[in-house]
């Protein structure tokens, strides 16, 4: 996780979005990006997932298409 998301998200809300992300369930993408995704699932691309937390903060998750890496980070660190 980057600092942004360390500082912004709370543990409990993190561990959830990455449970979630890793069973498919890619948060609030726009049609475009879920697309994206799909495609990526079949043929090793890169995944995107964007959640929120209660007190509204967003957050993206991503994992490389290489599936090494795994990044919670806020939009504005990217």
């Amino acid at each position: 996780m980057t600092p942004g998301v360390q500082e912004a998200v709370p543990p409990s809300e993190l561990m959830h979005a990455l449970r979630r992300h890793a069973r498919s369930d890619w948060g609030d993408l726009d049609r475009d990006d879920l697309n994206a995704n799909t495609r990526a699932v079949k043929d090793g691309g890169r995944l995107l997932s964007a959640y929120h937390t209660k007190t509204g903060v967003k957050f993206w998750i991503i994992t490389e298409a290489d599936r090494s890496t795994t990044t919670a980070l806020l939009p504005d660190e990217y």
